[in-house]
């Protein structure tokens, strides 16, 4: 095939798309050699980003919708049954049948161990093949259900458009890309690119294999730190990979440079302290001190302040399914330091943030000293009643005692506690609201706990407690 061929094909695509679907078959009579239709559809595939087509069951290709992409995303309950069986694919031609049992499982049981100590130690994880099979097997997953549920927002909230420009930084084994791929309605088009230099792209490679024929993906073999993106990008993700960079915040502040003016940078790391609270000091970093704005969850509720507090944040879902790998890796387990249950991981637990650069947040609304406290006055109103703006930045953090809730308004230096001590219908909204929602708490009290070294901000029977629709 020839350019001319090329050429022809695509000038002919791109007048036919302002006429009718695009039929491969009819364009080899319009162009002078008469390329086979197979030809046809491999050009038309390889350019529709470009053109803006999407691929018909029937072989016919479209324009793909304007606008905003949709979802009907309800929580994620397994790792879908197709990702499931190209990972059981993977496993069986790397490791064969019985790859669970015997010298071959106890190695990959011997390597997760290995990648959960080094995590622990916050070392680093060197990726050769088979620590890429062991990361796929015990995070895919979990990881996978991560994404859905932070990028599921993103799209509710119209900001993730139906053509759609993505670079995922660290993309790692493919957790993430799998899980946004999935979300996207069937009339999305998708330019995927992934940025990963370690052995986890082959695992990458294998489970993009099967994805719909509307997604192009790009594997870029290279460092975060040496990829130099081409264009601009509507999403920018970086999934569990900043902890382990070496100077995480100055890699998405290049990235900035290759967002599109009205798109976001997706961060999300583990719920553990470490990397939950790194992401928060990559955030501060940033969005404080450069061009970005947190569009969530921590969003900054009163002009010119940034927060100085520790703010452990991170969300909490539900469990998800326990995938057959984990289930057979786990059960054909032996030896006296093996407890049930230890190569299973179906924990959804995360820290997240979203930055932009157009000024947008989640939270429209802002503090004014006429309604309300600032957090960063915290201690000339310590054993008085007040009024606070605060977004709910956690889940229950009690252990069976009063309903414990982190709270912070973007000007805290030192971290803020609501703590439930008498529940009324004025006040259920702190307990029912979800994390990231805007409250309104009215005649709260404001203690010092100095076991915590914090402040307690006791909602009791005379506290009224509001939540703020988006």
């Amino acid at each position: 095939m020839n350019d001319e061929t090329r050429e022809a094909v695509l000038s002919n695509a791109k007048y036919l798309r302002r006429v009718r679907p695009i039929d491969p078959e009819e364009i080899c009579e319009y162009v002078e050699d008469q390329p086979h239709p197979a030809v046809v559809r491999r050009i038309l595939r390889e350019e529709s980003f470009d053109l803006g087509l999407i691929e018909r069951e029937d072989g016919t290709f479209e324009p793909a919708a304007d606008g905003p992409a949709t979802t009907d995303f309800d929580g994620v309950e397994a790792l879908p049954d197709e990702h499931v069986r190209r990972l059981e694919d993977l496993l069986v031609e790397r490791e064969g049948l019985g790859w669970p049992e015997g010298e071959t499982g106890d190695r990959l049981r011997g390597r997760i161990r290995e990648i959960k100590e080094q995590y622990l130690r916050q070392a680093d994880v060197e990726y050769d093949d088979l620590t890429a099979l062991a990361y796929a097997v015990y995070h895919l997953p979990d990881y996978y259900a991560v994404a859905q549920y932070v990028l599921a927002d993103l799209i509710d909230d119209g900001l993730v458009p139906n053509r759609l420009r993505v670079l995922d930084v660290g993309a790692g084994v493919g957790g993430p890309a799998l899980g946004l791929l999935d979300l996207l309605g069937d009339d999305a088009l998708v330019d995927y690119h992934a940025v990963e230099p370690s052995a986890a792209a082959d695992v990458l490679d294998h489970v993009l294999d099967g994805v719909e024929s509307n997604v192009e993906t790009t594997i870029h073999r290279e460092t975060a730190e040496a990829f130099d993106p081409d264009g601009q990008f509507d999403l920018i993700l970086f999934g569990n990979v900043l902890n382990e960079l070496d100077d995480p915040a100055a890699v998405v502040e290049r990235s900035l440079d290759a967002l599109a003016d009205d798109g976001s940078v997706v961060a999300m790391e583990p719920a553990d302290r470490n990397t939950a609270l790194g992401l928060r000091e990559i955030e501060r970093a940033v969005a404080d001190d450069g061009p970005a704005t947190v569009y969530g969850p921590t969003v900054r509720l009163w002009p010119h302040e940034t927060p100085a507090s520790e703010s452990w944040s991170f969300e909490v879902q539900p469990d998800i399914a326990v995938p057959p790998f984990q289930q057979q890796l786990d059960e054909n387990a032996t030896g006296p330091d093996h407890e049930p249950g230890e190569f299973v991981n179906v924990d959804v637990q995360y820290a997240y943030s979203v930055l932009r650069t157009d000024g947008q947040t989640a939270i429209d609304a802002r503090g004014s000293r006429s309604q309300a406290a600032k957090m960063v006055d915290a201690e000339s109103y310590v054993t008085d009643r007040i009024n606070l703006l605060a977004v709910k930045l956690s889940n229950d953090l009690s252990d069976g005692g009063n309903p414990l809730f982190l709270i912070g308004d973007g000007s805290q230096t030192i971290d803020h506690f609501a703590v439930l001590t008498e529940a009324s219908v004025l006040n259920e909204d702190l307990r029912s609201a979800e994390y990231g929602d805007l409250l309104v708490l009215e005649n709260a009290l404001v203690l010092w706990n100095d076991d915590e070294g914090a402040y307690n901000v006791v909602v009791d029977a005379e506290t009224v407690v509001d939540r703020v629709p988006a």
